[in-house]
């Protein structure tokens, strides 16, 4: 110890100043440096947009597992553990994206070792959130697909970094993700030492209690999904997406150390009290104006549930809870919660067949359409940003999502003399929108960027991060979306 502490104010007298101002997030070589001094093996990953329609299309997944499409995905790509490789299936998901070295989006990780980001936070955003997952796990000699939040996400309300209270975007921030609470702290002194403030380090906790950290083959397999979400200046958040100012370490001790593992950590609770059941009289009106519109029509309601259940639920029954964050809350047009034990990398035809029976499908018909509809729960400030997502139910690929930026004045076509309407939304969604202001367009024949005629379809919706609570909404509080199925059938 006596010697770190040594080799530390050498690094930050000599180096570390001078050095830190000279990178865009800090000086990284020095803090590697100061790491390795101290007996670590620090390898360096890679960040990169996982794009789940592109893997499917190239035949590396068999789905796109209910991609979000207001959301690119960027992920840790981090090196194997050292003396290990990465498995030939999931080196084919690095390869197919146009990462390089020998890194990987799923991994394991030992409980004395740490995975750190160390780089820039996103440019302004409705919401981001790093949030981890456990990917796989062994149960009774079955690999299952899990795909489940370890538990809450670092989102930008909560976060550390760089800048003044309140403003979280494009700021420096540093990340330890680990089971080991020794770790964390030799981690976060040798980043002091290499010139980096303590007022940007932040703890992400991979609980023992209910993860099964190590590096064998039966050990829990991990991931780590960066989501941001609609930026204000969209070419910036392009540019963040493909050229992330930010780097990956993988922190190995090279000889054994006692551990000493954190506690599962404490989670915000959702929920304030306040609901939006007011405003139900408000949507059945709506409901009925939308109805009398197209009175010459068939209509189908379409059910409404929540859509997946929440990690720690999801660990503890060995079921796919197809990677939900605890800042959201899911609801889709079905009677049923996702509620399957699944193999690794499964395909999703041969499961949730409650999405497809009876199968709801779009033709090119113009009297062919869906309304969707509800509360905009931005609005009434349950949720930071809300949308809903178009899928196909075979492969659960999102191909066009609606947000609440485009909700407004939507209901007030139908109720122009409510004054709740601004608290309301109705969308058309169709096959030809004719020109029409609020639709969306479903496409067909591009593969898993479109749904087909015949292929049966289902809706998403998500509500993200209620600020009062700087988490997910109580689904207790809210009014659940809905939406209708109109087509020429007996109302020609």
């Amino acid at each position: 110890m006596r010697r770190y502490i040594l080799f530390s104010l050498v690094v930050a007298l000599l180096i570390g100043p001078a050095l830190a101002q000279e990178g865009e997030f800090g000086d990284t070589e020095a803090f590697r440096l100061a790491l390795e001094q101290e007996g670590y093996t620090v390898q360096e990953g890679e960040l990169g947009f996982f794009d789940f329609i592109q893997l499917y299309e190239a035949g590396v997944l068999p789905s796109a597992y209910g991609n979000n499409p207001a959301t690119r995905y960027l992920v840790y790509f981090v090196p194997p553990a050292p003396g290990y490789a990465v498995d030939e299936r999931i080196a084919a998901i690095t390869e197919e994206l146009g990462m390089s070295g020998n890194t990987s989006a799923f991994w394991s990780l030992g409980p004395d070792e740490a995975i750190v980001f160390v780089g820039r936070t996103p440019p302004e955003c409705r919401y981001f959130s790093y949030d981890p997952y456990l990917l796989s796990r062994t149960y009774d000699n079955e690999l299952r697909w899990i795909f489940a939040n370890i538990a809450d996400p670092l989102n930008n309300l909560v976060i550390n970094t760089g800048g003044e209270p309140g403003e979280p975007f494009n700021q420096t921030t540093m990340i330890v993700s680990t089971a080991d609470r020794g770790i964390d702290e030799r981690i976060r002194a040798a980043a002091s030492s290499a010139g980096y403030s303590e007022d940007i380090m932040n703890t992400q906790v991979f609980p023992t209690s209910i993860l099964r950290m190590g590096l064998e083959n039966d050990s829990d397999r991990f991931a780590v999904y960066i989501r941001p979400a609609l930026f204000t200046d969209t070419q910036a958040g392009n540019e963040y997406i493909n050229n992330t100012p930010a780097t990956i370490f993988r922190v190995t001790p090279t000889t054994t150390t006692e551990l000493d593992p954190y506690d599962y950590p404490e989670l915000r609770v959702r929920g304030t009290g306040q609901t939006e059941f007011d405003l139900t009289d408000d949507l059945d009106e709506l409901e009925s104006a939308i109805l009398e519109r197209y009175s010459n029509l068939s209509a189908t309601q379409l059910p409404t549930a929540p859509g997946v259940p929440i990690g720690s639920d999801a660990i503890q029954r060995g079921i796919d809870a197809v990677g939900p964050t605890n800042d959201a809350v899911y609801l889709w047009t079905a009677n049923q919660t996702a509620n399957s034990p699944t193999p690794p990398f499964f395909d999703t035809t041969q499961y949730y067949d409650f999405l497809r029976e009876p199968p709801l499908t779009l033709g090119n018909d113009t009297d062919e359409f869906i309304i969707v509809y509800g509360v905009n729960h931005a609005a009434t400030g349950k949720a930071t940003y809300t949308n809903f997502a178009l899928y196909g139910a075979d492969i659960w690929n999102g191909v066009g999502s609606i947000t609440d930026a485009d909700f407004n004045g939507t209901a007030g076509e139908y109720l122009p003399d409510n004054p709740n309407a601004q608290y309301l939304y109705a969308y058309k969604v169709a096959r030809d929108c004719e020109g029409e202001q609020y639709c969306f367009e479903v496409p067909s024949g591009v593969g898993g960027y479109g749904i087909d005629l015949d292929q049966p379809m289902f809706i998403a919706w998500r509500l993200y991060l209620e600020e009062a609570t700087q988490t997910g909404p109580s689904y207790a509080e809210i009014v659940y979306d809905r939406a209708i199925k109109f087509d020429p059938g007996s109302g020609e």
